[in-house]
């Protein structure tokens, strides 16, 4: 792409979602010309950014994978190196790199009533120079947090502890942690992949949790994939072993939320086989909250367990008083020694990348949109944005909204349609945020996220299957409004119809 140039479609990210939504671009959209923004130097995304030991998919790789490109490997846990190597050859398989311009990060976009296009503002991250371009359609595959600044508290005493206070977000190369204690502040996802990775060179590694997580140990090779892969062609199997991974997350968050104690219990007896005898469950693997309020935290093969089992992990669960020159002082009065203190506690939401949407140069407040099949906002025309599944494999959206794209691009061309725009719920039908999680990382970030309605097409399913008939076959002209160029500009941020407007209200 050069400078001022018009795309068709115009892909913000070159991650594991902007890679994926290219390529089904490709093979679905071939007369579309588009461009892949991306603010950082290389293809990956969060799997590159990610450096820290033990980083690994805590989704199972055969839903993680693309739909069109199944996960060539035997295990189910992936590794981040090995993720990222599978990004990037995909990208490099359909010819990508050309496509993506690097170090170009976007900072806002400009619908045109007028015009029937947006045009997008990026800084090179190299100079700080304005590049601007103009596209029909705008894609934001962003992922929903901050790239540049994970989540710190602001922890009494920190300028008095001696050592390096460490976010897994900026991993140091140079990390020295062999031989010493280390602390690890969190309880999530990032706390159970790190701790036992530091464990196997560190002298001593504590996890120190104000409140535990659901943990739940699978194994990281599934013996199904080699039975399904000597008996069926590779692509049957790839279809047979993502079918049957959905349906088993799914079944588990269905259970959860219809007899929490049920699940409750289940969780429990896990940890209880896999803990030395005496262990306090209830104290450190006994949350508060129900499952699935928050996402349950994978393990593979247990590796947390292990390692708490052989001595060199141990679990804390308690507050923080102050840092001290050495280590932590817990309210509760113990104290934890540390040369390295690692804090594990989570990101900062980000939808589209920080990008600040305006229509007709009025900008966009975010908080105050709603959401349109939990890809598209209402009022927005042309711009889809890409979140996956709290519930289950981030991909799994990912390839049904690059998927429902396609089917809507497909759909312009044959009416010669150029712009659409999703229509909101009437006033008064009841909102919630967007993600519906009780995560510190989203309660922190509620006020700027969209809203979702209660009922379709509103609303964000977290279920893949119904997403299936939705996005894949369901239709496209669902409250939906469909214009030719010009349209009438827009207000209140909806479009107004015009004579040139045809589609389905509903």
């Amino acid at each position: 792409m050069e400078p001022h140039e018009h795309v068709d479609v115009l892909i913000v990210g070159a991650g594991l979602s902007g890679v994926g939504a290219a390529c089904h671009l490709q093979r679905s959209c071939p007369g579309k010309s588009f461009g892949i923004l991306e603010a950082r130097e290389v293809i990956g995304g969060t799997w590159d950014l990610f450096r820290y030991p033990g980083i690994r998919s805590d989704s199972d790789m055969f839903t993680l994978g693309y739909s069109f490109r199944p996960w060539p490997h035997a295990n189910s846990i992936g590794d981040g190196s090995s993720i990222l190597g599978y990004v990037r050859d995909t990208a490099r398989e359909h010819g990508l790199e050309e496509k993506i311009r690097f170090g170009h990060r976007v900072v806002g976009a400009d619908w045109s009533s007028a015009d029937a296009r947006w045009t997008v503002h990026a800084r090179r991250t190299d100079s700080g120079e304005e590049v601007l371009l103009t596209c029909s359609f705008l894609y934001s595959c962003t992922g929903y947090y901050r790239y540049d600044e994970g989540y710190l508290p602001s922890f009494p005493g920190a300028e008095r502890f001696a050592g390096p206070i460490v976010h897994p977000q900026h991993w140091p190369e140079d990390l020295d942690y062999e031989g010493k204690r280390v602390v690890v502040i969190g309880s999530g996802a990032t706390a159970v992949t790190l701790v036992p990775a530091l464990a196997e060179h560190a002298e001593h590694v504590t996890m120190l949790q104000r409140s535990p997580s659901y943990v739940v140990s699978l194994p990281s090779r599934d013996p199904l994939v080699g039975i399904l892969r000597r008996r069926l062609p590779a692509a049957a199997a790839a279809t047979a072993m993502r079918f049957k991974n959905v349906t088993l997350a799914l079944a588990s968050f269905n259970l959860s939320r219809r007899a929490p104690r049920l699940m409750r219990n289940l969780l429990r007896k896990m940890v209880v086989r896999q803990v030395p005898a005496g262990f306090d469950v209830d104290t450190h693997f006994n949350p508060a909250y129900n499952p699935w309020q928050q996402r349950l935290c994978i393990v593979p093969d247990g590796d947390l367990f292990k390692a708490i089992g052989d001595g060199s992990v141990s679990i804390v669960t308690d507050r923080i008083d102050t840092f001290t020159e050495d280590g932590i002082q817990l309210a509760g009065g113990q104290a934890l020694p540390a040369d390295v203190i690692v804090s594990a506690t989570g990101l900062n939401l980000l939808m589209l990348g920080g990008l600040q949407l305006s229509l007709d140069g009025g900008p966009v407040q975010m908080g105050e949109t709603v959401g349109y099949k939990g890809m598209m906002l209402c009022g927005i025309p042309n711009m889809v944005f890409t979140v996956g599944y709290t519930n289950s494999s981030w991909t799994l959206k990912a390839d049904l909204v690059a998927e429902y794209v396609c089917r809507l691009l497909g759909h312009m061309d044959r009416h010669r349609y150029d712009v659409c725009t999703p229509q909101g719920p009437d006033s008064g039908v009841p909102t919630a945020p967007i993600i519906d999680l009780q995560a510190g990382y989203v309660l922190r970030a509620v006020d700027s996220l969209p809203k979702q309605a209660v009922t379709a097409p509103w609303r964000l399913h977290q279920n893949y299957f119904r997403d299936l008939r939705l996005l894949k076959r369901g239709s496209i002209d669902d409250h939906m409004v469909f214009a030719r160029a010009p349209a009438v500009p827009c207000t209140n941020g909806v479009a107004a119809p015009s004579v040139a407007m045809q589609g389905a209200l509903g």
